[in-house]
């Protein structure tokens, strides 16, 4: 029984279920087998004989809907993607479930390492990226080969809606291409990765420009100037004098009396 952990699995065993759970992918996809566990804790609230232990679509969805259902009314704390990862059998989706009810029914304190977090801030990565990570290079799947693993056929049958399909292989093939991008920074000689023009510049930093000192006695503002290099000329110009050279002087401006405009005679009258 890969994929559970031991404690996990001891209290599986010590529900004495119909058969025996070998592999959690396939024997948990249908339900029936979850909604036998809840029967133990909640005998009146879940009756086997409503349940169908069938393969089919159908069968799964039925099952699972009464399922949900029971979890709603109950209140309990388990992360839709969880559901659905196990009814189109992701990788590992089963058995985050598995130890998700358990923590739910024995009130123990288990910390998975795939759900560490809130169920409200649990986010599904049911893909095979961790097997496609231990093979080497060459073994690894193309663009439409992730996408035939990681897009289901029951999940088109299920939800056969055109956009969201579109939009689930869409985020496979960016996340395929993503990795693939980080294979080729991690291995540039494998990939022939030759640098580019501006990767080949040396980089220098700019030249800072002499800062301003201020002295306290003059209260005057003075450049900072190499004593080697002679002052004057075209080359080292002598520092420029902050001081204004142009005074200004306050002109007075005699304005008309507008009084007297309306006292002049009009002409032409």
């Amino acid at each position: 029984m890969s994929g559970l952990p031991r404690e996990v699995l001891k209290w599986i065993q010590s529900l004495d279920l119909t058969w025996q759970i070998k592999q959690a992918k396939w024997d948990l996809t249908n339900g029936y087998l979850i909604a036998e566990i809840f029967s133990w804790y909640f005998p009146q609230d879940i009756q086997m004989h409503s349940y169908n232990n069938g393969t089919s679509l159908d069968s799964k969805l039925k099952n699972w809907s009464l399922l949900k259902l029971f979890i709603k009314r109950h209140k309990l704390e388990i992360p839709e993607e969880l559901i659905e990862g196990t009814i189109h059998c992701k990788e590992g989706a089963a058995p985050a479930l598995c130890e998700r009810i358990y923590e739910l029914l024995t009130n123990r304190k288990w910390v998975s390492a795939r759900v560490k977090k809130q169920p409200s801030e649990f986010e599904a990565d049911f893909t095979d990226s961790a097997y496609q990570l231990q093979l080497p290079m060459h073994a690894r799947s193309t663009a439409s080969k992730a996408v035939k693993n990681n897009l289901r056929i029951t999940e088109s049958m299920a939800d056969p809606n055109l956009i969201l399909n579109a939009q689930k292989a869409q985020k496979i093939i960016n996340d395929h291409i993503q990795h693939r991008n980080l294979e080729r920074f991690e291995n540039p000689e494998r990939f022939d990765v030759k640098p580019t023009l501006g990767e080949k510049c040396l980089r220098r930093p700019p030249p800072q420009p002499s800062q301003p000192t201020f002295d306290a006695e003059s209260t005057q503002h003075t450049f900072t100037v190499d004593p080697s290099q002679k002052p004057g000329g075209e080359d080292n110009p002598l520092p420029m004098s902050r001081e204004p050279s142009v005074q200004f002087k306050e002109i007075e401006v005699k304005q008309l009396d507008k009084s007297a405009l309306y006292n002049m005679p009009i002409q032409g009258y």
